[in-house]
């Protein structure tokens, strides 16, 4: 297994980033041409920082189930729009270019991003086909667009019911020019990649309004979406499981949350 931190030099389109990849080799016992879909992980942390929990756990997790990871150290406040986008966007291609290296199939790179790293990876869904974007890191838009989306309590609105915290420390000090764009239920459409998504419906910290919200508007845009629901549960709910968690926080862990994981397995497939 290759775990070897790489840092992707970005030429002042956006700060360098570094990655890290978490990637399962070949074995001539079993098929050596093997292609695996890649999961590309982006953290939450209100972008201000990035959680550990919802970073090489899931990666390891992710490994157990036969596909291949990629946490992303992305920019975080005081960072700004769209520094962290950037970064996202120059990843895919990056792994896209070396998918026979790392053994990937090109056509199956996941964002999987959580809360506020959730706000992420639906941004490079939605704006993937703006070809400024893209063009800032001299690619094409075809270069940088993701296969599939999985969102977990994520960060969708700027609106009413947003994680108002995320939404500044991404703008600064222009959250007022920039909100509607990055109310990111509004900036769906038909090239949105097919899209996964659970929430808990006590959500105190990101409403499950927000997951509902990018849902209908997957729905209205014809875009495929499989999206989980569970009644209980605590923000930042990860796997839900001790390793996440530890002996002190059983409290947290619940047994029905902790099957999204084997549900997104199952969606990943019909990709």
């Amino acid at each position: 297994m290759n775990t070897q931190a790489i840092t992707l030099e970005l030429h002042g389109a956006a700060p360098d980033v570094r990655i890290h990849p978490f990637l399962l080799d070949n074995s001539q016992e079993v098929d050596l041409e093997r292609r695996r879909p890649l999961v590309l992980i982006c953290p939450g942390g209100g972008y201000a920082f990035r959680s550990f929990r919802e970073a090489e756990p899931i990666a390891v997790r992710l490994l157990s189930l036969g596909m291949s990871a990629c946490v992303i150290d992305y920019a975080v406040a005081p960072a700004r729009f769209p520094a962290a986008l950037m970064q996202v966007l120059a990843t895919i291609a990056y792994a896209r270019e070396h998918a026979a290296a790392w053994h990937i199939d090109p056509d199956k790179i996941i964002l999987m991003g959580f809360s506020a790293g959730g706000h992420l990876a639906a941004s490079a869904g939605v704006f993937w086909p703006h070809p400024h974007y893209a063009a800032k890191l001299g690619l094409k838009p075809e270069q940088v667009q993701p296969n599939g989306l999985a969102l977990c309590y994520p960060v969708i609105t700027a609106g009413p019911r947003a994680h108002e915290d995320s939404i500044r420390n991404l703008l600064g000090e222009e959250i007022d020019i920039l909100r509607q764009t990055v109310s990111l239920e509004k900036q769906v459409s038909s090239q949105t990649p097919p899209t996964f998504l659970f929430h808990t419906w006590d959500d105190v910290v990101v409403p499950v309004e927000n997951t509902l919200l990018f849902a209908a508007s997957l729905k209205r845009h014809g875009v495929s979406a499989a999206p989980y629901i569970y009644p209980k549960g605590v923000h930042g709910i990860s796997l839900s499981n001790v390793e996440v968690f530890g002996p002190e926080g059983f409290r947290a862990i619940r047994e029905d949350c902790a099957q999204w994981i084997g549900h997104f397995d199952a969606w990943r497939k019909g990709l």
